[in-house]
């Protein structure tokens, strides 16, 4: 098992963060793509947060996370809207502006 952290652009925060969605392995974030593995993030409580998400992109690519630009970005966008659109569906309007702002638990 090879450790998340030496996923290039992922460090001991997104580490922690993994382990605590049940993922535990370098291996695991690739097997998974970066799609489900973020999917994972948010499903196990983490706030979306649109460079983290293209950061784990551009590092199983092995690419730094400031290289991605113009319309490859405009797709990541599109890609992280709708990981951000599934973990919020069936939440109320309210619910989802209380845990934006900190005021609830995250899931």
């Amino acid at each position: 098992m090879t450790a998340i952290r030496t996923i290039r652009n992922l460090g001991p925060a997104t580490e922690a963060a993994f382990e605590r969605a049940g993922v535990r392995s370098a291996e695991e974030v690739h097997a998974l793509g970066a799609d489900a593995a973020y999917a994972r993030l948010l499903q196990a409580g983490e706030a979306p947060h649109f460079i983290g998400f293209y950061a784990l992109v551009m590092g199983l690519q092995g690419r730094p996370w400031n290289d991605c630009r113009g319309a490859e970005k405009d797709a990541l966008r599109v890609r992280f809207d709708a990981l951000k659109a599934a973990r919020d569906k069936g939440r109320s309007e309210i619910e989802a502006a209380l845990d934006a702002i900190g005021v609830i638990p995250r899931r």
